[in-house]
């Protein structure tokens, strides 16, 4: 990890708190159905229009910490850098590599991992 470059993280301008009522006396018990609802896409795709979201179905790829069910964000528009994770068609398959591995067979990228949503369950 490298802190020569630092980058600044932008603070969300999406406000997800509930609006306070301006009545007096006691508030509606429903008044917390009124928070927005938070869209990933909004939050965690930076390019929607090239982003898929793909449930794991097996434990092909638990080496790098991917579980069945975890949600694996990817989007189709960026290069891999060394060290990321990509979604890879390799011999007519999906397979998930860490980029910089030596490979000897032929691999097509198909999009980078940018979040990984792990399942609790």
């Amino acid at each position: 990890m490298s802190f020569e470059d630092p980058q600044q993280i932008k603070k969300s301008e999406e406000n997800h708190r509930v609006a306070r009522p301006t009545q007096t006396g006691f508030s509606s018990p429903a008044t917390h159905y009124n928070e927005p609802r938070i869209d990933l896409n909004n939050v965690l795709a930076q390019n929607s229009e090239s982003t898929f979201y793909i449930r794991v179905i097996d434990e092909a790829s638990s080496e790098l910490n991917i579980n069945i069910n975890d949600v694996l964000i990817v989007d189709k528009s960026l290069t891999p850098k060394q060290n990321q994770l990509a979604v890879v068609i390799k011999e007519g398959n999906f397979e998930i590599l860490r980029m910089g591995e030596i490979l000897m067979e032929e691999i097509k990228i198909w999009g980078v991992i940018t979040y990984i949503i792990k399942s609790t369950l």
